[in-house]
């Protein structure tokens, strides 16, 4: 019988506005079931502010005509746009038997492994979820848990326009400084460090049978499938 925690498809859909694929993610979640194979998502977002639950007025600072999304994940603001790697995390934690610390540990160090390929030390920390170099932080966190299931994920800075982050308090962080992988000697192309972190995730979730597909126009069939079968 097929373990379906060895299953993994790795969706990379390209650049794209966050809001059609933060719902997307609602959606996929909402009407998921136990047979439901986890997904990554590979994406580059057009620029964009997005605060989270907990996020607080006054750490946007001067946004600009940048716009400012209230979304669902924790956390507080931070900022998305072209060259910087996000991954949401579509996964099955019950399945998994994977509780949300154990995951954010996860992602964290498959960050901190990502960077370590190029001589880079980088660390979490405890009290402030994400990914630092030399205090300076290269990577966050935001997850949301529903029904048992994750969705949301990780930002890597990578080679982007960082002076958006100027305009806010990054994660809540008043004078917090942002720092981007091509900056260190790390990964200078979001392509390049999509490929390696992917890879690196999917180990880390014991993932054997890898599906690599582009775009999500199959998105719909998988879902209209999956409950099908449950009928």
């Amino acid at each position: 019988m097929t373990n379906l925690n060895d299953k993994l498809v790795i969706r990379q859909l390209g650049r794209s506005d966050y809001e059609p694929i933060w719902h997307k993610m609602q959606d996929f979640t909402d009407r998921r079931n136990d047979d439901t194979v986890d997904e990554l998502w590979v994406v580059e977002h057009n620029p964009v502010f997005t605060q989270g639950q907990a996020g607080k007025e006054e750490h946007l600072l001067n946004t600009g005509g940048i716009p400012v999304i209230k979304v669902d994940r924790g956390g507080q603001v931070t900022y998305h746009g072209p060259g910087q790697l996000v991954v949401y995390l579509l996964l099955n934690l019950r399945r998994r038997k994977i509780g949300v610390r154990e995951l954010v540990t996860q992602i964290e160090q498959s960050i901190v492994d990502l960077l370590a390929q190029f001589d880079i030390e980088a660390y979490p920390k405890k009290d402030a979820p994400g990914v630092y170099v030399d205090q300076k932080k290269i990577a966050s966190l935001g997850l949301r848990v529903r029904k048992g299931c994750s969705f949301h994920g990780l930002a890597l800075n990578v080679d982007m326009d960082m002076e958006p982050f100027l305009r806010i308090n990054p994660c809540g962080y008043a004078g917090l400084e942002m720092v981007q992988s091509n900056q260190i000697g790390g990964p200078s192309h979001v392509s390049d460090a999509a490929d390696r972190l992917t890879k690196i995730l999917a180990l880390s979730l014991n993932a054997k049978d890898i599906e690599i597909t582009q775009g999500i126009t199959d998105l719909e069939q998988r879902l209209v499938e999956k409950n099908d079968e449950q009928n």
